[in-house]
């Protein structure tokens, strides 16, 4: 899922960004009590830090973080004919799926590039959530609209009246078990309910997250989303949580190898180029972009994104130009340096001929060439208890 990207715009009170031109979350208020630092994300006022992005990232992989992920859109679909509609729109099989149950999957368009990835949430036979990602709301909005043909389906984009709280790390379970009498050890993962109390407030908890670690996201009214967003920072601050911001949630879903749409998907990037192949069921009845997908999977493919660490200094950002001896093989979509590793990690899309673990190739950073080399992903899996 989409949540950051490699480069921030800053604004500061001189006015870099018109800012009344971004639109802010419900817990948009409580940035200045907790330090938050502003950037302009996906046309949101968001926090890339607090602390600092590196204490940050350490936070969440040993104890637990807590962010705001408000911006993310949210669309009902409902009706007789609600899952018929979706299992046509995604490239994963919904027909697998119980309520109770979220599933990934990436939406694909006619050619196989990616419309967007989507977590889906089955609420009921005939009643689900899409959740999106904030920069591909509105674009995504359309997409399913203009897909959406039958009368027995409704659409409705719940977005501003939801709030989406991630509360991520270790200590997640323990820290958010103590605003709610429901047992959240029978949540597993990937599954949610839809009827917790935390801290007085219904909500939607789901064990789901965009870290690599295990955690939560509380979707809650977006009225009472301060009031518990505060009674979780109260009840965990004594067990070290704090906020985070945008910058460590992008390290830390790039050492998990989760993807971020724009960078390791988009339009024209399949996701079977992505390396998620386990996410596109070409055995399923007929779904957009079914027949290009199934053609890549028949023919090969020629490209493939790949996890690579730098042999030498420097850190290979978004775009940079990667080189094998005849010339360009490929691109960085992602680079970042990673602060459980120390070492400047990245994912690029490169020949096949160069997607091999241990294969050696240049980027092209500030005109000088570093070596890189392919490794397996995820970067960082942490150890399950």
């Amino acid at each position: 899922m989409c949540f950051v990207g490699v480069f921030f715009v800053f604004h500061s009170e001189q006015g870099a960004i018109n800012v009344t031109e971004l639109r802010r979350t419900p817990l948009y208020p409580l940035y200045k009590k907790y330090g938050a630092q502003i950037v302009d994300f996906a046309g949101y006022e968001m926090p890339v830090q607090y602390s600092g992005i590196v204490a940050e990232h350490k936070l969440v992989r040993e104890k637990a973080g807590l962010f705001d992920v408000s911006h993310m859109g949210e669309i009902e679909v409902k009706g007789p004919g609600a899952g018929a509609f979706i299992q046509k729109i995604i490239t994963n099989d919904l027909m697998k799926m119980m309520p109770g149950q979220a599933q990934y999957s990436p939406m694909a368009n006619d050619q196989g590039g990616t419309v967007d990835d989507v977590l889906v949430y089955c609420l009921k036979d005939d009643e689900y959530w899409i959740v999106v990602n904030a920069a591909n709301r509105e674009k995504d909005w359309e997409w399913m609209v203009s897909h959406q043909t039958a009368s027995d389906v409704t659409l409705r984009d719940l977005s501003d009246e939801v709030a989406q709280l991630a509360l991520q790390g270790p200590l997640a379970e323990t820290i958010l078990q103590k605003l709610t009498a429901v047992d959240l050890s029978q949540i597993r993962y990937y599954s949610f309910q839809s009827h917790v109390v935390v801290a007085g407030v219904p909500s939607l908890v789901s064990r789901t997250g965009y870290t690599g670690e295990d955690g939560f996201e509380i979707y809650v009214d977006a009225a009472e989303a301060v009031g518990v967003y505060e009674a979780l920072m109260d009840i965990g601050a004594p067990l070290g949580l704090q906020p985070v911001g945008l910058g460590a949630r992008d390290t830390l879903r790039l050492e998990a190898r989760l993807p971020l749409y724009g960078h390791e998907l988009r339009d024209d990037i399949s996701p079977l180029e992505a390396g998620l192949g386990m996410f596109v069921k070409t055995a399923k009845d007929e779904f957009v972009g079914k027949e290009a997908l199934l053609s890549q999977k028949e023919n090969g493919l020629r490209r493939k994104i790949v996890g690579y660490e730098l042999m030498d200094r420097g850190i290979a950002r978004e775009g940079f130009t990667v080189f094998g001896p005849d010339g360009a093989i490929g691109f960085v979509t992602s680079g970042t340096f990673s602060p459980t590793f120390n070492k400047s990690i990245g994912l690029a899309m490169v020949d096949l001929t160069y997607a091999e673990v241990g294969t050696e190739f240049d980027i092209e950073i500030r005109g000088k060439k570093a070596r890189a080399i392919v490794v397996k992903t995820p970067f960082y899996k942490r150890v399950k208890a």
